[in-house]
């Protein structure tokens, strides 16, 4: 990590050259030169600050967003299915986690899983006529949304075939996307219900106060001017030029001054009511910041710990909502704090003070990322694994029964396993953050088989760590994983697919396609020489995650 320079040698000296630099100030006028000097990358960045815009702008298209709202449920429909990957769907599942569905109006699910579990436990028990499709994409080419529209298209294709219904599947069907050459490479774009174009110069980690959000927003009856007056009001306090008084400012000198210090684990601890707020802070922090070999590692949902548990490498975030329960993570805060931990403590008044949240975050983000002196927009390593699922995915065979990832993980019943983790866990780094790749379907008990290996894993030796599933967290923590610090420690989870599930019209099926992005993946992190290990947990996920926690019991054991 690159050493920081004199001024940013002390927080105090952070928020003065800040101060003195007019970071707030140039942030709001969009000046690029607060995080590059070179002019291809300035102009790069100019066509990426429309999300300072957002709020504003999509104020003004409230009575529009209530109006679709109001007629897709007049419609008859009952459900709204989101697919989306990253920013794309997990702004969504924020705002849905957080408010829930209003009475009368859609429920909501998101589809972010090529797991063929996952796709059907998701979609498999809905009516295809009493349910709107929402592919949503930035470039319009992402392959999940598009294996999930193809997938959709011909359930509804069907169901209207069996009731001799004159509609067609497309309007059924919505998709939120730019303009251009997005919008036209959604297949059938010109036979949707509608289409929802997003200014084209806000990126999809920024994009939750767009028609990202909003569209689904609208559907489960939130009140879109609460959600967007919040947001309003954080931006303007956002353009305050004193850092100190600063909300967004602040915090990212904050940020991004103890990570240039070697505090580079944000860990969040956050009041139920908006627990759900960690996932998007975690992909808008790790796909902004972790790049050129630097970055900020965001923890979320790490199972609570002692004070000894931690080591000196972390920032803790308290994310406490008015009127909450008292959480059992308060006195550790306490105590961590007095031990000189560095504790950023944010109170939400109301849970709709999650849209101005979702502002503060953004401008330190974006702030963070001129401390750390990278460009917080691009994501310079994402298409690796692409490059390399790609390239699997082109050796398909037509009878889609071929497994196209490389089969070589080491299976949890094999005899040696718990000597491979006891050498696996001794090429971590004193720093390391520990990360739980899972590329199986999520369901509770998988949820907290996991927290049980995190929680081992942390008792045991100290480091943070974090997990995602495959391959929803490639458009989240991917780029930290393979751009920022090489200090990540990677255990890689896949699954054999007893129930298999063809994509309409495409040579491959859902499992070769997560198994290759599984093995795509692998190949870009070990790339990077990093530690990552794969490892099979069977046709059982759940009983493959108990004998994982049993081996690492004793791999773990001196």
């Amino acid at each position: 990590m690159a050493m920081p320079p004199p001024e940013l040698t002390g927080l105090a000296g952070a928020f003065e050259r800040a101060r003195r630099e007019r970071w707030a100030e140039r942030l709001m006028d969009r000046d690029t030169s607060l995080w590059s000097t070179d002019p291809r990358v300035r102009e790069t960045i100019s066509q990426r600050l429309g999300w300072l815009d957002a709020p504003r702008h999509f104020r003004e298209q409230i009575a529009a967003l209530e109006g679709f709202g109001d007629g897709i449920r007049d419609a008859g429909f009952t459900t709204a299915v989101v697919m989306g990957m990253g920013g794309s769907s997990l702004a969504p599942d924020v705002l849905h986690r957080t408010f829930g569905t209003g009475e009368g109006w859609l429920d909501l699910r998101i589809l972010d899983s090529t797991d063929p579990v996952a796709v059907s436990r998701t979609v498999d028990d809905l009516d295809p006529l009493a349910t709107l499709w929402i592919v949503a994409s930035k470039s319009g080419t992402t392959t999940e949304p598009l294996a999930f529209l193809a997938d959709a298209w011909q359930r509804v294709e069907g169901a209207l075939e069996l009731r001799d219904s004159p509609q067609q599947p497309g309007d059924f069907v919505v998709a939120i996307t730019d303009p251009g050459r997005s919008v036209e490479s959604i297949p059938h774009h010109d036979r949707l219900r509608e289409v929802f174009l997003n200014p084209p110069d806000i990126g999809g980690r920024y994009s939750a106060l767009t028609y990202v959000g909003l569209i689904p927003a609208s559907l489960i009856g939130l009140d879109l001017d609460a959600l967007l007056s919040s947001a309003a009001a954080m931006l303007g306090r956002c353009s305050e030029p004193d850092p100190a008084d600063n909300p967004g400012v602040s915090l990212g000198l904050t940020i991004g001054y103890h990570a240039y210090a070697g505090r580079d684990k944000l860990t969040f601890f956050a009041d139920p009511g908006v627990a759900s707020l960690g996932a998007w802070l975690e992909q808008l922090i790790a796909e902004s910041t972790g790049k050129h070999g630097v970055g900020i590692v965001p923890v979320d949902a790490e199972p609570l710990g002692d004070v000894d548990d931690y080591a000196d490498d972390r920032v803790f975030v308290r994310l406490r909502l008015a009127g909450s329960e008292p959480h059992p993570g308060d006195m550790t805060i306490d105590a961590l704090e007095a031990a000189g931990h560095p504790v950023v403590r944010i109170e939400l008044e109301d849970p709709m003070d999650i849209g101005g949240e979702f502002v503060r975050w953004e401008v330190a983000t974006a702030i963070a990322g001129a401390a750390l002196r990278i460009d917080p927009f691009d994501q310079p390593n994402v298409e690796e694994a692409k490059e390399r699922t790609r390239k699997l995915l082109a050796h398909a065979d037509d009878d889609r029964t071929t497994p196209l990832a490389d089969r070589t993980a080491m299976s949890v019943n094999d005899a040696a396993f718990v000597g491979e983790l006891r050498d696996h866990l001794g090429r971590r780094r004193d720093n390391a953050y520990l990360a739980i790749q899972a590329f199986v379907a999520r369901s509770d008990a998988a949820d907290a088989a996991i927290s049980r290996i995190r929680r081992r894993l942390r008792e045991a030796t100290r480091s943070a760590t974090t997990t995602g599933y495959g391959p929803r967290f490639l458009h989240s923590t991917g780029q930290l994983h393979k751009g920022g610090a090489p200090i990540g420690w990677f255990l890689q989870l896949t699954s054999e697919h007893r129930h298999d599930r063809d994509i309409p019209g495409w040579p491959y099926t859902f499992g070769q396609l997560i198994d290759a992005q599984a093995a795509g993946d692998f190949g870009a992190i070990a790339d990077h020489n990093l530690p990552i290990l794969r490892i099979d947990l069977g046709p059982d996920v759940e009983a493959g995650l108990e004998r994982l926690d049993w081996a690492l019991e004793r791999a773990l054991t001196p």
